[in-house]
């Protein structure tokens, strides 16, 4: 799911604000792209909302999914992933009202 935040709304920089909303930045090891998660449980990886930024110049892009679980298949990036579920829409309203 995407969305999008124009940059003059924002009260304190991404990454503080995206910690506020309980997600921490992971780097892919292969492309060295950031990224950002938050886990739905305290003791397992998955499942888990994932997101991706785009910054442009006068806004953020963002690209919203659930990861049901890890890529299954080594070398593949295909996941099981929710992009406009529920679940998807609630969290990307959750993420705009605190940001």
């Amino acid at each position: 799911m995407r969305f999008h935040i124009n940059r003059d709304k924002l009260i304190s920089n991404l990454r503080d604000l995206l910690r506020r909303c309980g997600y921490f930045g992971i780097e892919d090891k292969r492309s060295g792209r950031l990224s950002y998660v938050r886990r739905l449980s305290k003791i397992q990886h998955y499942p888990r909302f994932h997101l991706y930024i785009e910054e442009q110049s006068d806004r953020l892009i963002f690209n919203l999914h659930l990861d049901q679980k890890q890529v299954s298949y080594q070398g593949q990036k295909a996941h099981s992933g929710d992009y406009d579920e529920p679940a998807v829409q609630a969290e990307a309203a959750r993420i705009q009202s605190l940001i």
